[in-house]
């Protein structure tokens, strides 16, 4: 199948669905034409891992983008939507190395739409969460361009389904907390609000902080015992899945290298017997 016609095929099928909904969505379209008259930004989760977690919407921006800024971790796949001639700008960042500064980015998005231009910021996972997105809509209110979220596939969930499991589930699981391993200037993290049974922490970036997390939810109160699973490069071939209990992950993070990007989940259910069924040692799933 030649590159035109695959973009045809999903043209096409993506317009059939959408044709389907006529109901869902009316407010998003709404601002899309508004964009025709005006430049406009649109802040696409491009979901974490396979690029088939795009949601339609967001393959539809991406269809009608003149601009396309894509980072890192989303999937090169993800440009075949893309229409043609148009332009695709890599502002990735791997630790340490950033293709260019956060301010870079929004400048060069604000640009963009203040030159009439149909712009998407693809962004791996979901552009509300740890992903800077509040950074950018913040330059582009501040230069009166008009901006939207299409929201994405978080890490978390990708990473849960690629362990097989469930971030909550009643009567053992009934909080969620998303926090960041990683903390501007090296801070350390305060666990103490997490200490609670029936809790989930999905941890985003922490694989190379795993002692001092070890360390800061031990003395939060986490029981040594708490089931971890640590998920590398979910939803994708590459993905690997780790099990151990939370007094061993500094020990296993250590001893497994390239593991990034990874997510931490880390459970401490409402009774305790079930840790023992989440935890068998440290197996690679």
């Amino acid at each position: 199948m030649t590159d035109f016609a695959a973009r045809s095929g999903w043209a096409a099928l993506f317009q059939a669905v959408h044709a389907l909904l006529p109901r869902v969505g009316i407010r998003a379209r709404r601002r899309v034409q508004a964009a025709a008259q005006q430049g406009f930004v649109s802040l696409v989760g491009a979901g974490a891992g396979s690029a088939d977690l795009i949601t339609l919407r967001g393959v539809q921006r991406l269809q009608a983008a003149d601009v396309v800024f894509y980072d890192r971790l989303a999937d090169p796949a993800l440009l075949m939507h893309a229409r043609r001639g148009a332009r695709l700008v890599y502002v990735g960042k791997a630790p340490g190395q950033h293709a260019l500064p956060q301010d870079q980015i929004s400048a060069l998005l604000v640009q963009a739409g203040q030159a009439g231009r149909r712009v998407v910021r693809l962004k791996c996972g979901d552009p509300g969460i740890f992903a800077r997105g509040a950074e950018e809509a913040d330059a582009l209110t501040a230069a009166g361009v008009p901006w939207e979220i299409v929201p994405g596939v978080t890490s978390a969930c990708a990473a849960a389904a690629s362990a097989g499991s469930f971030l909550t589930e009643r009567g053992q699981t009934e909080r969620l907390i998303l926090a960041t391993g990683h903390l501007r200037h090296d801070g350390a993290q305060d666990w103490g609000h997490t200490a609670r049974e029936g809790t989930t922490l999905a941890c985003y970036m922490g694989v190379a902080q795993a002692g001092q997390i070890v360390a800061g939810l031990r003395a939060a109160g986490w029981p040594a015992g708490a089931a971890v699973e640590v998920v590398s490069k979910a939803q994708t071939a590459e993905e690997r899945v780790f099990r151990c209990r939370l007094d061993g992950l500094e020990t296993l993070c250590g001893q497994h290298k390239g593991l990034n990007p990874a997510m931490l989940l880390i459970r401490w259910p409402l009774a305790q017997a079930d840790v023992a069924a989440l935890m068998v040692g440290a197996e690679v799933v």
